[in-house]
């Protein structure tokens, strides 16, 4: 009797065994994309960042979500992600939105900006000072989805054929740099020029360029920079964080279903958390190398530093008496930045200052 009804049960169960992957299979599909970066294969923390994202998002939906990466220039130019995916010419990307402040200033405050907040900071202008929604709303515009998507910290200062001593240093210097820093540099007297990664050492080492900035130490040794300028300047105050996006076509994103969403989302967050413990875990001991390959390290004079930091404000203000957007982002990001960095000069800034140094002097 027993058995009989063990047999009953197991078939009574049967139909629900076999439906079950099927009900998988229909809120899962099968979906493949294409991811181009403005980064090439040999800097391997940014564009790991996008092989990253594509893995994990593979693990969480069990292969039914693929994305295949291409580097810079497989599919579109480096600077020309947002073209593509708006267009869409592919269905992702990964790219700063500062290099795309020729369309609108206001792109640049979701990566970095001149004296804006640090990786922190600007996280929790995103997260929780409206800086997410605003983005969206500019986004939006050029049919695009912008998910925050890796981090490199604080950036270096750059590199200089000529050692920079005073303003009058900068005036008619041919400069890489990118985002709203450029129209500061300009402002100090330089001529800022936007080209991409592969770029910048054969414009160094032709001369059509005087200096040039990246990002830090792990990349800028890979890059080769030190065989072509030795002066290498800290910090890079237009870069105190550079926060990445990817960036999805809309419809493409609409066409995606809401667990799928939710997984992009938390892999492009992991992928964030991975590129910048790399890139903390690999700049002390890339400097290391630089420095014992010729490159002389150097502060900005505070001459400078002032000098733009008056800059940069009068920038802003007109830019956002011109720009409704700006002065809306500028409106919310600046009250917040404002208070973070009394917050962090009470807490974080009071501790740096003393243990910082007082390890360096051990």
């Amino acid at each position: 009797m027993n058995r009989r009804l063990m047999l009953q049960g197991a078939v009574a169960a049967a139909p629900v065994a076999l439906a079950a992957p099927a009900l998988a299979q229909t809120q899962s599909p099968e979906i493949r994309w294409r991811l181009t970066s403005s980064f090439p294969k040999n800097l391997d923390i940014l564009f790991g960042g996008a092989e990253y994202l594509a893995r994990r998002v593979a693990e969480m939906t069990e292969n039914r979500f693929q994305i295949r990466s291409f580097a810079a220039g497989e599919i579109v130019p480096a600077l020309q992600v947002l073209d593509a995916v708006q267009n869409g010419t592919i269905e992702c990307g990964q790219t700063s939105s500062l290099y795309y402040v020729g369309k609108d200033p206001t792109l640049a405050a979701f990566a970095a900006i001149p004296f804006g907040m640090n990786m922190r900071q600007l996280t929790a202008w995103l997260r929780q000072g409206g800086g997410n929604e605003i983005a969206a709303e500019l986004y939006r515009d050029y049919n695009v989805v912008g998910i925050p998507f890796g981090d490199t910290g604080t950036q270096m200062g750059g590199w200089f054929r000529k050692e920079i001593r005073t303003l009058e240093d900068l005036k008619g210097l041919k400069f890489r740099i990118s985002g709203f820093a450029g129209h500061l540099f300009s402002r100090l007297g330089a001529a800022p020029t936007q080209i991409s990664a592969s770029d910048i050492y054969p414009a160094l080492e032709r001369g059509t360029i005087d200096a040039a900035e990246w990002i830090g130490p792990y990349d800028d040794e890979k890059l080769g920079f030190v065989r072509v300028a030795k002066f290498y300047y800290t910090p890079g105050f237009w870069d105190p964080c550079s926060r990445g996006v990817l960036m999805v076509n809309q419809a493409a994103w609409n066409s995606l279903p809401e667990h799928y969403r939710h997984i992009l989302e938390v892999a492009c967050g992991e992928a964030s958390m991975e590129m910048t413990s790399r890139y903390d875990e690999a700049n002390p001991q890339a400097l290391r190398r630089l420095l014992a390959n010729g490159a002389q390290l150097r502060n900005w004079p505070r001459e400078i530093m002032q000098a733009a930091w008056r800059s940069t404000h009068d920038l802003y203000e007109e830019t956002a008496a011109q720009n409704p957007r700006f002065r809306k982002m500028w409106t919310s990001y600046k009250a917040f930045r404002d208070e973070q960095f009394q917050w962090f000069r009470v807490a974080e800034n009071a501790y740096e200052n003393f243990a910082f140094v007082a390890a360096a002097q051990r």
